[in-house]
């Protein structure tokens, strides 16, 4: 079933990442939160398209498949988008450590399905927790604008940063779980 409503939530992130790219380099003063508000709301049908999956009983392989893939292809996009205009240490260390934590860790658990022991590495919950921090700071930093007297950009930093400790630990976490199958004869 390709069309299914948690398909369509994924494709649709997907799709918004190269109009997240092109509001975020549009010369008009609006283009930032513009593309911090179209984040959002991608980062919104992440948690819709998993929901609605089990409630309609449409999970699917291609959804599983591609809902992990439409996450960490936005999140980078928008890491890279970020670096691109702030190129100051502590937003490159935050993206690098989260980019190279979502490499490893994918490849983690596609080397732990081959062996049978994929659910030694599920999703936990310090991951979903780790998640809604890199969404929201990350839709805060792209939004850029002071919002209500808040600095958007700065607490979305702080977010981010929070998020990429926690990354380290799950990341820790997940290895800690592969290790007696990682250690074992190849």
């Amino acid at each position: 079933m390709l069309w299914t409503l948690p398909n369509v939530l994924t494709w649709m992130r997907i799709v918004a990442i190269p109009l997240v790219v092109m509001l975020y380099y549009l010369p008009f003063q609006w283009s930032d939160p513009a593309a911090g508000l179209l984040f959002a709301a991608a980062g919104i049908t992440d948690s819709l398209d998993g929901y609605y999956a089990r409630k309609l009983g449409q999970t699917s392989r291609l959804g599983a498949f591609l809902d992990p893939v439409a996450d960490k292809l936005i999140v980078a996009v928008a890491l890279v988008l970020l670096v691109s205009k702030d190129p100051r240490i502590v937003v490159v260390i935050t993206a690098a450590i989260i980019i190279g934590r979502e490499i490893a860790i994918s490849a983690l658990r596609e080397w732990m399905a081959e062996i049978g022991q994929r659910t030694k590495v599920a999703v936990s919950p310090l991951g979903k927790l780790k998640t809604i921090l890199q969404i929201v700071g990350l839709s805060m930093m792209l939004y850029r604008w002071d919002l209500f007297g808040l600095p958007m950009y700065s607490l979305g930093l702080l977010l981010t940063a929070i998020a990429a400790v926690l990354t380290l630990i799950s990341m820790v976490d997940y290895l800690r779980a592969a290790w007696p199958d990682l250690k074992g004869a190849a």
